[in-house]
């Protein structure tokens, strides 16, 4: 869990000092809009390309030794991002914390499937993704306390300290296990995902930054991470290693399961990346304000995540994942509704409304997931559920952002006529290059500055209806292939039926098993 609580505590930081990062020095580091979601991305990439890799070397050589250097990777690349002089620095920094991350995740719920029996494994994982909601509460917050006090790279050098607790908790604490029965590894198939994944998110930021999306170059790096990615698909179909088993897709329930995880994080980091701007420089609340507000989110998690098994048990996993997609649906619409005076309890509102729907989610999808998988593939499945994840997060911040980029950018331009030639360009690039130009031309600015604020919440409305038209999606995805409710026991107790449902593909377990007899 503490491994688990410094990966995320990371990123949900990050979403709060964007805006900071894009300031001009000696506040930030003068990064683009493209630059910040680059920063995102690069860790992103590298971690989803290399969780396959990540899972197996957990699987064959013990979830333990995995943990134990994928904290040490991530700090040492947070001590570096901390130190970062460029916007190119970053990028590369936090892509070696990607690294690091890949090994943590994965291997802290292959270790959660082998601590635990079936029957516990839906608690444990439901606690699992509260502390995601952990993660999100305190980051934020965290954040915008070391903002108000000290420079912009103490979001990253406050991780060193976390990840050197993690450390000494994990030699003590966490048992080691492995697959005793390990496959080879696939690297051809590692790089081909990093390659094709790179390739597709660069040529649709690339879109993003020229508002037009059938310029060659978008298209040649789009059209060819397409090419390389049904190469890859193949690739693993004919592999005797391969990193993923293509096989585990037939299974309507697993393929919906993994298409929700990353249709629902397409549609919500998108709209986290936003609103930070939205928060801070339309609304203009501090990072410590922007925190507190995204606190209803994370408390929501933290409740509903652990208890969500008990909806599911009463209800299916069907009718709890479709209403849990419609919540977090309704909550970013409401985003197209506001505006530079919506209420504050309102925007909390919806942020738990969003927490809540989420919660439903992560628990019974991971749970699906984690249990279609026999025990020693734990690590394996694991890096399934969360590439998805991060793939998802990472399509949804280029898409998103782009979307966001280009109408902002035809929004904001005819007001920029009165602006000196050398400035119109890079003033038009993000809200907060905007605003730094009006700052700059001092009460003759003021007008530029409005119509900044204006064309940002164009652009974000635009945003939030696409974010919620992805969620729809994914409702309608869960609702047609994940299982219903599971049939009730017959009261005779016969055991041929005990243990079936859930809805988990697991087998049942004859009355007279010991209680530790079940392995998946």
């Amino acid at each position: 869990m503490f491994s688990l609580l410094i990966v995320v505590l990371d990123n949900s930081i990050l979403n709060v000092a964007v805006k900071t990062i894009a300031s001009p020095a000696p506040t930030g580091i003068g990064a683009t809009q493209s630059e910040l979601e680059w920063a995102i991305n690069s860790y992103t990439l590298v971690f989803a390309g290399l969780l396959f890799t990540a899972g197996l070397l957990g699987d064959r050589m013990g979830r333990k030794k995995v943990l134990l250097f994928g904290i040490s990777v991530f700090g040492a690349g947070s001590a570096l991002a901390a130190f970062s002089g460029s916007p190119g620095e970053l990028i590369g920094y936090r892509a070696v914390m990607g690294l690091g991350a890949a090994f943590v995740m994965p291997a802290t719920l292959a270790v959660l499937m082998n601590v635990f029996e079936r029957e516990e494994q839906p608690k444990a994982i439901g606690i699992w993704a509260g502390g995601v909601g952990l993660g999100i509460a305190i980051g934020p917050i965290t954040g915008g306390l070391l903002l108000e006090h000290f420079w912009w790279g103490s979001i990253f050098l406050v991780n060193v300290p976390v990840a050197a607790i993690a450390l000494l908790a994990m030699v003590l604490l966490v048992p080691d296990s492995k697959d005793p029965a390990p496959g080879r590894l696939d690297p051809g198939g590692v790089v081909l995902s990093i390659v094709g994944l790179v390739l597709l998110v660069f040529g649709i930021i690339r879109g993003g930054e020229l508002a037009d999306f059938t310029d060659l170059t978008v298209l040649a790096p789009v059209v060819a991470g397409l090419l390389v990615l049904a190469g890859f698909v193949r690739h693993e179909k004919r592999s005797s290693h391969p990193a993923i088993d293509i096989t585990y897709f037939r299974k309507p329930s697993f393929s919906a399961a993994v298409a929700a995880i990353a249709l629902v994080f397409f549609a919500l980091m998108g709209v986290t990346f936003f609103s930070a701007f939205y928060l801070q420089s339309v609304r203009g609340y501090s990072a410590l304000q922007s925190g507190l507000l995204i606190l209803p989110l994370a408390a929501a998690q933290m409740v509903f995540a652990p208890r969500a098994r008990l909806v599911v048990a009463r209800f299916g996993v069907r009718a709890v994942c479709a209403a849990g997609m419609v919540l977090v649906a309704g909550g970013l619409a409401a985003f197209a509704l506001f505006d530079a005076e919506t209420p504050v309890w309102l925007l909390c509102v919806v942020f738990f409304v969003q927490g809540t729907g989420m919660a439903h989610i992560m628990t019974p999808v991971t749970v699906a997931v984690m249990q279609s998988l026999p025990r020693e593939k734990a690590g394996s499945g694991s890096a399934i559920n969360n590439t998805f994840r991060q793939v998802g997060g990472a399509l949804g911040i280029a898409v998103l952002g782009s979307v966001l980029s280009a109408t902002y950018r035809n929004e904001i331009t005819p007001h920029l006529t009165s602006l000196p030639a050398a400035l119109r360009g890079p003033s038009g690039e993000s809200i907060e290059a905007t605003l730094a130009v009006a700052e700059k031309l001092g009460p003759l600015g003021d007008p530029v500055a409005a119509q900044a604020r204006l064309a940002f919440l164009d652009a974000m409305h635009v945003t939030a209806l696409c974010s919620a038209g992805v969620a729809l999606v994914g409702a309608v995805v869960v609702g047609l292939f994940l299982p219903g409710k599971a049939p009730a026991e017959r009261p005779d107790g016969d055991g041929a039926d005990n243990g079936a449902g859930g809805g988990t593909g697991g087998e049942a377990r004859g009355p007279a098993e010991p209680a530790g007899a079940a392995r998946g």
